[in-house]
């Protein structure tokens, strides 16, 4: 039988909304700095593609659609979608599982495009 090593009470400093929001930020902007410009370019093309549809779609929709290659490090999808979604391309429209085989079904973000942002592209 395996136990689980359990604490009276959260040790401190373990859990930070705080610390979690920096380390987001910085993840993503090392993976935007690091991401080629020809892939990011496409890449932020096939979102606003697909935001001005205004359907649900994840990474997966951009690759069968065509629309863009696998980058060469996963982490380039997390900053791609980010940065759309802070310019206000697109916003969060829950969860699902990923249909790409390379994450195994695993559970993504779904996106749709903004209302704003489909009005301004009409």
């Amino acid at each position: 039988m395996t136990q689980q090593l359990q604490f009276p009470e959260p040790v401190q400093g373990a859990v930070s909304a705080a610390a979690a929001q920096a380390a987001k930020q910085n993840g993503i902007a090392r993976a935007t700095a690091n991401t080629s410009p020809d892939w990011a370019t496409a890449c932020r093309a096939a979102i606003e593609l697909m935001a001005r549809r205004g359907i649900p779609f994840q990474a997966a929709d951009l690759i069968a659609e065509g629309l863009i290659d696998e980058p060469d490090h996963p982490a380039r999808w997390g900053a791609a979608f980010n940065n759309a979604a802070r310019a206000g391309v697109i916003e969060e429209a829950g969860f699902v599982r990923s249909k790409r085989a390379t994450v195994h079904g695993s559970i993504c973000k779904q996106w749709i495009g903004t209302s704003d942002y489909r009005k301004a592209a009409a």
